[in-house]
């Protein structure tokens, strides 16, 4: 019976076919795939570009006009607005190389990415489930061979935030990019102090824990596992900080 019940939950939470248009078109806008002050093309166009009937389109285009994305002219179509933007377009714009933004960064990654774990758990259908995973064992793959994991750390992370189908998820993250990962080789804020191999097992085994509650459909410890991730995040950094206040301190004493 319990089967059945997560099974019902997880189909009725299943993306509407609106939400692919979205991410198809947010993607092209963003991508200047379509410039700004462009046409889209016409709704009987979009319906058989994306195989949806026009309700869907109509929809799309309300929430994408809803994200400041584009614009209705009565009687001459949809337009790209000369400057798009997202509510959280301009997070990424703002990450430098000091350690205290990277706990400002972890302290918004908290404040999403827990929440977003515990959802993963109830929401995720089989193919996002293997995203995940397929994101997991890359890691171990990469680490195997001696190479950067940064990205696929950040793939992993973005792959939860997808299996709760709501797209905001995904929108923070990708708005703070995959520089927010400390162990990839291009962070603001990534050393070789940070990029040992013991500091990247480290992470695997807490993703592992994220990982099997979100398989387990548990989404308490699906929440519980990112918080002790994220947290140990923090505590690596202030341990950073805090040899830099030894170092200085040792430099005032000769």
């Amino acid at each position: 019976m319990a089967e059945g019940i997560e099974t019902e939950t997880r189909s009725e939470r299943r993306p509407k076919l609106s939400e692919h248009v979205v991410s198809a078109l947010r993607s092209q806008v963003l991508g200047g795939e379509f410039a700004a002050g462009q046409k889209l093309p016409t709704e009987s166009q979009l319906t058989e570009t994306f195989g949806v009937s026009r309700t869907v389109i109509r929809e799309a285009m309300a929430t994408l006009a809803a994200d400041g994305l584009v614009e209705s002219r009565q009687g001459a179509g949809v337009f790209v607005r000369d400057r798009p933007s997202l509510a959280f377009g301009s997070i990424g714009q703002e990450i430098g190389n000091k350690i205290s933004l990277a706990l400002n960064v972890l302290e918004v990654r908290m404040g999403i990415e827990i929440e977003s774990a515990g959802l993963a758990a109830m929401r995720r259908n089989n193919a996002q489930e293997a995203e995940i995973q397929e994101a997991f064992f890359e890691f171990e793959r990469l680490l195997a061979l001696d190479e950067a994991t940064g990205r696929t750390d950040f793939a992993f992370h973005r792959a939860i935030a997808a299996a709760t189908n709501n797209p905001f998820y995904v929108e923070v993250l990708d708005a703070l990019g995959s520089r927010t990962i400390p162990c990839d080789i291009t962070s603001p804020w990534g050393t070789e102090s940070v990029l040992t191999r013991e500091y990247q097992v480290g992470l695997q085994r807490e993703h592992l824990v994220i990982l099997s509650a979100i398989q387990n459909g548990d989404p308490q410890a699906a929440r519980d596992g990112m918080r002790a991730h994220l947290v140990a995040s923090q505590e690596r950094y202030r341990k950073r900080l805090s040899g830099q206040q030894a170092e200085y301190m040792s430099g005032m004493d000769r």
